[in-house]
């Protein structure tokens, strides 16, 4: 009876070992097979990044120092009081600062970390040197700068590592924080099971894991964070396979790369790359010994021993990994001591923060054009573009101080709540590649994600009639005489009475007169010379929409556009005659570092060079004597063409100005259409001025050139003929298309006129 007992029971045993066999190996191959699919795939979704553009400094270029040395706090260095003697440190001093560079490998820039020396001097780089060797150099480029990234739902920031980077202290600091044993066992610690295994029964409960790292990496990679037997076993299975089928460097690599380091609003931390950028604003192998043991410490628990979280619990547990190094014998005695004396010095986590909010709209909107967001937010493509983050700062902080002081000096603009307050925009742009440097689209994204910039559409008043007057060039000159004088026009059968902003207008001027004061009635004059439609269908050619059936109002700004096309039809004079399109994006790189998407200046003819030069020269007028003649009392002393823009009621103030190098165009008003009760050289144009003079590398003093087909002319400014005779009592110096140049002498002021008498008696007082 006991033998056929013992039978039945060695049977049910011998079945059940068979049965959880075949089980386990069924487990272990789907695993394994599973394990290798994941690995040979996309290990993790990482989001796209959105770069600025490059900044170039050289010898003789204007610098603003303060706006550079936040730049490069913004791209991770961090000052020193000595010389820097690291990548990543600068230091600042009077006239000059010094950075050790970091390497930078791109497919457009390519450059091992140096120590350079950046000498200036009123507002000017006087000397670029290698603090090495003393060499000059003649041009230095600045890495772009992190302006934001497409997240998925997860919304994991990561940034990968090569294990070839990773220093071998921070190496050292995780073993010794996680699992000082990571290259002896097979992926399991049987020491530490069976500790974790007695304290368990102890508590009654799973308290204690045992885990090693590769167990850690088996968990977060491929299970699910519950505290059951039956997970861990699983755990097992998966730590073994890896360890069979993986190298210790590869599954190290893959952890650094994996493992949760803490939370940055909601993005999530991830990686070893990121954790190092996050809490230090470094790359990896810049990281310190005492760095590094805080990294490591914070893995056990990143939200309660985040520096940012808990400072002290941060240091108390750094010091217990950097002890637990030195009894491992990966950390010397004096290097154990210089680690526990250094301070905790972190990076500023409001520098982590998205850049150019507005701007990265306008790129987003781009981009979905060419990419699904499944793709921009798993793919870690590189997209670079062309916005220059001094130049976005200086925007941001013109308009920010511009609105503030419109609501000082005119309390009544002043609104408390925050969708209903003054706002404005600023477009900043290359004017002869279209490239968008800088883009403002209201006066706080949190408060208004409306992109003034782009989408909202209003009347230019003012700011339009400089393409009027593009319209009349080959058949009007600058010294055309225009009727300036109030009278009745007869629109759609009633009468429109349009009226000058100065009622003390002349009642004749000249064309360039007109357009330096902004005169309305000139204007609606030359347009009905011009003819209304000729006139709408030159402006469109400019990229401004125009009503299908032209009325007069329209050559006042009535109609509606976007501040970015007005910006960019302005580049047209600036840029010889030829009108770009706008462009955010320059190149997408994919993770092996090739550019699979790029972007360059497309252009067309608008105007021919000569008439650009004459606009241009024309516009210089505005501010010389016209409506922007104040902005040399704002600091602006170089030239510059420019217009204002103010629509009835004040609704709406305008400036726009541009030099060969930048043009800039600044929007002031309401959103529900309030008044600002100011003028476009009240309320936009000091917005203009301190965003100029805030950027000095952008401001050369150059001038446009002239081309061919222009010619300058000493003539009579009252005839409008050539002045050869000394009898004309104002001549001057007139620029001129050379088609329709005066040929022909004054014939007002000949001898033996009223003007020759007071001539010879004049003679008669001069020495």
């Amino acid at each position: 009876m006991f033998f056929k007992i013992f039978k039945i029971f060695f049977i049910l045993a011998v079945v059940t070992v068979i049965a959880g066999a075949v089980w386990i190996g069924i487990i272990v191959n789907t695993t394994s097979e599973g394990i290798s699919k994941r690995f040979a795939g996309r290990l993790w979704r990482i989001p796209s990044t959105v770069y600025s553009d490059s900044t170039l400094l050289f010898p003789g270029q204007g610098v603003n120092p303060p706006l550079l040395i936040e730049k490069l706090h913004h791209l991770g260095y961090w000052d020193v009081k000595g010389k820097p003697v690291q990548k990543g440190e600068i230091r600042a001093e009077k006239g000059a600062i010094e950075c050790f560079l970091r390497d930078v490998h791109t497919p457009f820039l390519k450059r091992d970390g140096i120590a350079v020396r950046i000498e200036f001097g009123d507002g000017i780089i006087s000397a670029l040197s290698r603090m090495d060797t003393k060499e000059s150099l003649p041009i230095l480029e600045i890495e772009p700068e992190e302006l934001s990234r497409y997240f998925g739902q997860d919304r994991e920031r990561r940034m990968l590592v090569s294990i070839a980077n990773v220093p071998k202290h921070l190496i050292d600091a995780v073993m010794a924080a996680e699992d000082h044993r990571f290259f002896d066992h097979h992926g399991v610690d049987l020491r530490g099971i069976i500790r974790a295994f007695i304290t368990n029964l102890k508590e009654g409960a799973i308290r204690q894991g045992g885990s090693t790292l590769t167990q850690q990496l088996a968990k977060n990679y491929f299970l699910t964070p519950d505290r059951t037997y039956k997970r861990k076993l699983k755990e097992v299975l998966i730590s073994l396979i890896l360890e069979y089928r993986y190298d210790k460097n590869q599954i190290l690599e893959i952890y650094l790369n994996e493992i949760y380091w803490g939370q940055q609003g909601p993005d999530a931390v991830n990686g070893v790359g990121e954790a190092a950028k996050f809490y230090f604003g470094k790359s990896v192998p810049d990281l310190s010994v005492e760095e590094s043991a805080i990294l490591a410490g914070i893995i056990r628990g990143p939200n309660h021993y985040s520096p940012f979280v808990n400072r002290q619990a941060c240091l108390n547990r750094r010091d217990e990994v950097l002890l637990r190094m030195r009894s491992l014998g990966t950390l010397s005695e004096e290097a154990f001591r210089s680690a526990m004396a250094a301070p905790v010095v972190l990076a500023d986590p409001s520098l982590y923060k998205r850049k150019a909010p507005y701007f990265i709209d306008y790129l987003t909107r781009q981009l979905s054009e060419l990419y699904s967001p499944e793709v921009l937010s798993s793919q870690g493509m590189a997209i670079h573009t062309t916005l220059d983050t001094q130049v976005q700062k200086a925007a941001e902080t013109a308009l920010a101080t511009g609105l503030d002081r419109l609501e000082v000096q005119h309390p009544g603009l002043k609104k408390s709540d925050p969708k209903e307050r003054l706002q404005g925009a600023v477009v900043v742009l290359q004017p002869k590649t279209g490239s968008i440097l800088a883009m403002v689209g209201g006066r706080a994204y949190g408060d208004s994600q409306f992109n003034r910039a782009t989408q909202a559409k209003r009347q230019t008043g003012s700011a339009l009639k400089p393409f009027v007057y593009a319209a009349a060039l080959k058949q009007a000159t600058p010294l055309m005489r225009l009727s300036n004088t109030p009278r009745d026009y007869i629109v759609n059968g009633r009468p429109w009475h349009p009226k000058n902003y100065n009622k003390d207008a002349k009642a004749v001027v000249d064309l360039r007169d007109a357009l330096a004061t902004s005169q309305n009635i000139a204007t609606i004059n030359l347009a009905y010379d011009i003819g209304l439609d000729s006139v709408a269908e030159k402006i469109r050619s400019f990229g401004l929409e125009m009503p299908e059936h032209a009325y007069p109002a329209m050559v006042l700004g009535a109609t509606e556009v976007f501040p970015l096309d007005l910006a960019v039809a302005y580049c047209v004079f600036a840029a010889d005659g030829l009108a770009p399109n706008p462009m955010a994006l320059k190149e997408v790189v994919n993770e092996g570092g090739e550019v699979i998407e790029g972007r360059h200046a497309t252009i067309r003819q608008v105007l021919e060079p000569n008439e650009a030069y004459l606009m241009n020269d024309l516009l210089q007028s505005v501010v010389t004597f016209g409506t922007a003649r104040g902005l040399s009392k704002l600091g602006v002393g170089w030239p510059v063409a420019a217009k204002t823009g103010t629509t009835n009621d004040s609704k709406d103030a305008w400036f726009v100005g541009y030099t060969p190098d930048i043009l800039a165009l600044v929007w002031v008003g309401f959103d529900n259409g309030d008044s600002i009760l100011g003028t476009g050289a009240q309320a936009a144009m000091p917005i203009w001025a301190e965003l100029m003079k805030a950027i000095p590398q952008y401001v050369s003093g150059g001038w446009f050139e002239p081309p061919p087909g222009i010619v300058k002319r000493r003539v009579c400014s009252q005839s409008g003929k050539l002045a050869v005779t000394p009898y004309c009592p104002y001549p001057v110096e007139e620029v001129f298309l050379e088609s329709n140049a005066p040929a022909e002498t004054c014939n007002l002021h000949q001898p033996g006129s009223v003007f020759e008498e007071l001539w010879e008696g004049f003679k008669k007082y001069v020495p």
